[in-house]
Order: structure tokens, then sequence, then C-alpha cells
């Protein structure tokens, strides 16, 4: 079928033509040069060349139709769902260096679709094409977009919790997921029905996309790193017994405890790892948290002020201890050692 309609044809190659720039600009131009945005860079070219490809076919006859930019578009499909994929787990896992297996993994599929076309290209073996590398290229396009929602089961766990609101770039993520997914169920349909309806969906859901980056806010949001509370890494046990080894050296050398102001993100910085991977440390292999693990720090310098000959009042050894009241200081130390500080101190005057 083709149609010559001018408004269509605008509305149709728009998208497409947007979607190019775009995609050159995070491949190419962004000032970020992140791994999350290589990715979205490739997902916009492939889709790019895939509507680019459904364009042509919509609007030139069969009989002046150039096979192989028919081999392209088809290619470019078959590259959409692990763009897709790579870019979401990039950005759930604030990836900065794309993996090897990434890289091999990508690679193996562009050789395969590569290979297909050389040995049997579309413009002579159209039937293999139509009949059985179609099918397969949109299946794989759905498992990838399957393995893509499992990636972001918990930001839409907590879309769905009133209790928790979802940051800008955890919205950006849903939004682009759900573009892709009506962008390929339009394609389903129009396979079967109206072949127009995937090129359209396309341009919809593009300028959405726009729409949505077009406030300030959301600009300055959207590529941010996420929480990384989604990582589900665990740190291996030889680095958990340097990193342990390590914390303790700092807290005795530094005495950060004794700062009753110590933030969590200040020790991580001196460890040089995040205040996540920290939290981490003392929540999952300490099996504490990091009130805790600062008050059991000033409990013990506490304990060494009340055993020595000195003229501190036991208000004052709870500020020299690094607590910030008297009643925090008396609380914690019961609470940690089971006796007043008055009571412990009698015990060695």
């Amino acid at each position: 079928m083709k149609f010559d309609n001018p408004l269509l044809f605008f509305i149709c190659s728009i998208g497409v033509f947007n979607g190019f720039l775009a995609s050159f600009y995070f491949l190419f131009f962004s000032k970020q040069k992140r791994v999350q945005n290589f990715f979205l860079g490739l997902l916009l070219l492939f889709l790019s060349l895939r509507i680019g490809k459904s364009v042509y076919v919509i609007f030139t006859e069969p009989a002046e139709r150039n096979l192989l930019i028919l081999q392209i578009g088809l290619s470019a499909c078959f590259l959409i769902g692990i763009s897709l994929y790579y870019y979401l787990k990039a950005s759930v896992e604030n990836t900065k260096i794309i993996p090897k297996s990434w890289k091999i993994h990508f690679a193996v599929l562009f050789l395969f679709i590569l290979l297909v076309g050389i040995i049997k290209p579309y413009q002579t073996s159209k039937a293999f094409w139509s009949q059985y590398t179609v099918h397969f290229i949109y299946a794989v396009w759905g498992i990838y977009i399957l393995l893509s929602g499992v990636i972001l089961k918990a930001i839409f766990k907590k879309f769905f919790n009133r209790g928790e609101k979802c940051t800008t770039s955890e919205l950006w993520l849903i939004v682009v997921f759900i573009g892709n997914v009506l962008i390929y169920s339009a394609y389903l349909i129009g396979y079967f029905y109206l072949y127009l309806v995937g090129t359209i969906t396309f341009s919809v859901v593009f300028y959405c996309l726009l729409i949505f980056l077009l406030f300030r806010n959301n600009r300055d949001n959207i590529f941010r790193d996420i929480p990384e509370k989604y990582q589900s890494k665990k740190i291996e046990k030889r680095e958990v017994s340097v990193l342990v080894k390590t914390l303790d050296e700092i807290m005795l050398k530094k005495q950060f405890y004794k700062n009753a102001n110590i933030k969590l993100k200040d020790i991580a910085q001196e460890l040089d790892i995040s205040p996540h991977k920290l939290s981490q440390l003392l929540n999952d292999n300490l099996g504490k948290s990091f009130a805790v693990f600062i008050n059991e720090y000033r409990i013990e310098e506490a304990k060494q002020l009340l055993t020595q000959n000195n003229h501190y009042t036991l208000e004052a050894i709870g500020f020299e201890a690094g607590f910030s009241s008297k009643s925090t200081f008396y609380a914690t130390f019961k609470k940690i050692i089971g006796q007043t500080p008055l009571e412990y101190k009698k015990q060695y005057s």
C-alpha cells in the first residue's frame, strides 16, 4: 500500500529526522560522556533507521524500492532491544565504563545480523527475510523488552508505592521503557493490520519524550545517576576484609567519631568509596547502622575517659567522646554497656 498524503508524510518523517539528530547528539556531541548517553544514542539511531525504513516503504511504490534500504532497516530493528536493555541497565547500575561482556554481547548480535545480510541479502532472498528473519527479529526485540522490564522492577515497585516518590531520572527511564513497548506493540499491530501505525507511534512517543525534556527542571535531573539502592551487587569477601580493616584504622587515626556532626559521606570519601557502598558494608557485612557504628567508637572513648583519673564531669566526657548532648550520651551508654556512666566510673574509682 502506498500513501501520498503530504501531511501524513510530514508527521511520519519529522520524527525520523529528529530521531537521527538526537542520536548523533548523544553519540558524538553530548558534553556528558556517559555510558548511558552512548546506549541512548544507539537506541535512537536504530529506532530511527527502523522507522525510516517504514516511511520509505509506505510512501514509495513497490517497483521503485531499493531493497538494501529495507535490509538495513530490518537489521537495525534487530539491535533495538539490546540497546534499550543496556541503556536501562547502565542507568540503573550507574555504569561508568562499558564492561567487556557487554561489548562482546553486542558485537555477537551485530555480527550475526551482518552475516545474515551478507549470506542471504534481502535482494535475492526476500522470502527468507519475510518468512523467517522478520519473525526472529521481532522475537528477539520482544525478549529484550521483557528483560528491560525486569531491570526496572524495583523502580516500578517504587512508582506504584504511594509512600515513595520516584526521582526525575527514574520517571524518565519508565517513560523510555513504556515508549519502546508502545512502538513494539504498534509494529506488531501494523504487521497484521495497518503498517502505518508503527511510524505514527514513534513520532508521538518521540515528541512526548521531547516535551518531557523541555522542562528545565527535568533537563537538569534526567541524566543524573539514580539512587544506587537498586544495585544488587554484593561486596566480595576479600574486599570486605580489606575495607573493614582500613575503616577501623581510619576511625582510630582520624577520630571522626569525636565530631558530633560527622556524616556517612565524609567517612566514605576518606575510604575513597561511595556512601552507598559504605552503607552496604555496615548494614550487610557488619550488621549495624551508621549511627550504631559511630556510637560504638564514642562509647569506647568515653570508657577510657571514665577510667582515667581526671577532673572531667560526666557531661564533659560525653561531649569529648563526640555526643551532642548529655541525655544522648547517658541513653546510648546505658543501652550498649548496660550501666549508666556514673555506675561504670564508680567501678574504677
